[in-house]
């Protein structure tokens, strides 16, 4: 999965419906603060390592996403936080 995230080109994600996912399915291990570290810290470099980084975090949960519902994470996650360029 995550390499037809890394392939897929990301057109029409939904940032508001990302947000309501992430709150839903990954603040119970995921806390916001990881996100606010220092970059260099970061291992996100880049908007499709983003979005292999949820698709494998989104694995963890045990529960299915779809490709645009990890999408609409990535696009929050984006918007909100690491800011990088698609």
């Amino acid at each position: 999965m995550a390499a037809l995230l890394a392939s897929a080109h990301a057109f029409g994600q939904d940032a508001e419906r990302g947000r309501q996912i992430y709150e839903t399915h990954c603040l119970a291990c995921h806390y916001e603060r990881i996100h606010k570290r220092d970059p260099s810290r970061s291992l996100i470099r880049s908007f499709a390592g983003l979005r292999i980084e949820v698709a494998s975090r989104a694995d963890l949960t045990r529960q299915r996403f779809s490709v645009e519902d990890l999408d609409d994470i990535a696009e929050y996650l984006n918007r909100s936080h690491y800011r990088l360029e698609k």
